[in-house]
């Protein structure tokens, strides 16, 4: 059948059966806004305050889901306004699916009004992007677009249409989804290998060699990356690590990869790791890293690094392999498929001297919690006593996102949305909309800092309107706590531009959007908030007055050897 390029593009999302979609309407992408405006019962677009906020909540959403985000934008300053957006989904391997328009093709290259090589600009953080100059390249495009952000280690891919494109008629000839890797280009690209859309095969010859590690270990170490949380195998790293009877630490994106209240579960790992995670880690003699990357936050100094043990790297992406830290052995798969063959083939294993030294570490930071000020231990404590378990928590980046990390335990994959590897304030509110719109039946809370919180704000607009409950929390210590906090210690006290001795009133900045807000200094005054704001079922925002030199403990710095903590 004959249709416009636009409607080619719709019906291509309807094939992959897209739900929802996140966006901003411009002049070059208002081709598809018009056909857009004829598919309202097969889509629902969600208009946000800013072309970022639409990129966070299509990642949230992606996280949140396990689907493909799907975020629209207009070209010029539209587009890239997401680029903190796709970068934030390329860091942490999150699906999205980011489509943009361009001018028109008599236009391109002159400089013309909102104008902008997008895909130029985007392909350092991109694991592709196409220019589509005319209409009969858009089913193609399309269809091995998603493909590709779904398969292997998950990320953003963009599409960036020519306005003509969107205009011209082509020829479409629908292709359900499960025929997509069988036909048309996307089976052309597998039997020229230009792309596998396959996970790697795993070679039996490398399960060997780490079923014999690890029948000689004695102290073995499971990390759990985000590469656990991407392929959903909780339940797979679970019996691994009861087999193995070792204790597993968590990364900052592989909260969730292992029930946050197991009791083999160490907690984070690394900068602001527990004692337990890091004292572990210098001391085992087998660490097998899941679907980690061993980023500067996890392998500090990568030197002295697991020193005393043999490391094995398991990870979808070879090009991850001896990146930053140099292993033994290494498996190139999928998490999920290797340790369902290690599973099927190791022997029954007792660590129990081994988990005792591990355990006798705490695994979360003591504080005093004895004054008469809020602190964030009884935030979140009393937000994880009064919220359900199952509750979605969306962070943003500072000191609130690794107390959130350290004190709340995490009990499936997507429950944590937080950006580990790009450290984007911002992003937490937008991919707190994204999941609540994706998970319409959970509790979605939004946990922020009062300087991350000011980023993207404005997206309470996006809430309102949509009737979304999200309960956002501000931990208000009136600086930018982290820097403030590396000031202190290592910057004798130099408290250069961290002080927000500003605006806005955050109370009154929720009525003006019209929603509920209250500011709180005591548990007792959290809990009422806490329980209004689950009765008025709509966004609400509660002001967490906290110290302004509260610190998370403990602390590693950066390039230090992963016990020499600076704090405890």
């Amino acid at each position: 059948m004959q249709l416009t390029g636009a409607q080619i593009l719709l019906e291509c999302l309807r094939e992959q059966e897209v739900d929802t979609i996140f966006g901003y309407p411009g002049g070059t992408i208002l081709n598809v806004y018009d056909a857009l405006y004829d598919y309202q019962d097969t889509f629902r677009h969600i208009l946000t305050s800013h072309e970022q906020g639409a990129a966070h909540a299509a990642d949230g959403y992606a996280r949140s889901t396990g689907k493909v985000g799907v975020c629209f934008a207009t070209s010029g300053p539209g587009a890239t306004n997401l680029i903190t957006g796709i970068a934030t989904a390329y860091m942490d391997s999150s699906p999205v699916v980011f489509i943009t328009c361009n001018v028109g093709e008599t236009l391109i290259g002159k400089d013309s009004f909102q104008e902008v090589d997008i895909t130029g600009i985007a392909m350092p953080i991109t694991k592709n992007n196409y220019l589509v100059k005319h209409a009969e390249q858009i089913a193609d495009v399309v269809r091995e677009a998603f493909a590709i952000a779904r398969s292997g280690r998950p990320g953003p891919v963009l599409i960036d249409f020519l306005k003509n494109a969107t205009a011209e008629k082509a020829e479409y000839v629908p292709l359900p989804k499960a025929e997509h890797y069988t036909s048309g280009r996307i089976a052309q690209l597998v039997r020229k290998s230009m792309f596998r859309f396959e996970p790697p095969k795993v070679d039996d010859n490398d399960i060997d060699i780490l079923l014999d590690m690890i029948r000689n270990s004695e102290k073995p170490l499971i990390i759990c990356g985000g590469g656990v949380v991407r392929s959903r195998s909780q339940d797979q790293l679970t019996a691994f690590a009861e087999k193995l009877d070792a204790p597993v630490a968590l990364t900052v994106m592989g909260a969730g990869g292992m029930n946050g209240r197991n009791p083999l579960t160490t907690g984070m790992i690394g900068m602001h790791g527990s004692q337990a995670s890091n004292m572990a880690c210098d001391g085992c003699d087998l660490l097998i890293a899941i679907g980690c990357r061993f980023s500067d936050r996890v392998a500090l100094n990568p030197a002295s690094f697991a020193k005393q043990a043999q490391i094995v790297q398991i990870d979808i992406d070879r090009a991850e392999i001896n990146k930053n830290v140099k292993t033994d052995h290494h498996i190139v798969g999928d998490a999920r498929q290797v340790m369902e063959i290690l599973i099927g083939r190791m022997e029954q294993c007792d660590h129990k001297a081994w988990k005792e030294y591990v355990f006798s570490y705490p695994r979360e930071a003591e504080y005093d919690e004895g004054g008469d000020k809020l602190t964030p231990k009884q935030v979140l404590s009393t937000i994880a006593q009064m919220m359900p378990d199952d509750t979605i928590v969306s962070t943003d980046v500072g000191q609130h996102q690794m107390w959130a990390i350290q004190h709340f335990h995490f009990d499936y994959e997507g429950q944590l949305l937080t950006s580990g590897g790009f450290g984007t304030m911002g992003f937490g509110l937008g991919a707190a909309i994204g999941a609540q719109v994706g998970n319409p039946d959970k509790a979605v809370i939004h946990i922020t800092g009062d300087g991350s919180f000011r980023m993207n704000c404005n997206e309470l607009a996006t809430e309102e309107h949509y009737g979304l409950p999200v309960i956002t929390f501000i931990f208000n210590n009136r600086t930018l706590g982290m820097v403030r906090q590396w000031q202190t210690l290592i910057y004798d006290k130099h408290y250069s531009q961290t002080t927000l001795d500003r605006g806005p009133d955050f109370v009154k900045l929720a009525d003006a959007y019209g929603l509920k807000g209250k500011r709180v200094s005591t548990v007792e005054e959290l809990e009422a908030a806490i329980t209004e704001a689950r009765e008025w079922k709509k966004g609400y925002v509660v002001d967490c007055m906290i110290d302004t030199d509260e610190m998370v403990r403990p602390m590693v710095g950066g390039g230090s050897h992963i016990t020499d903590f600076i704090i405890s």
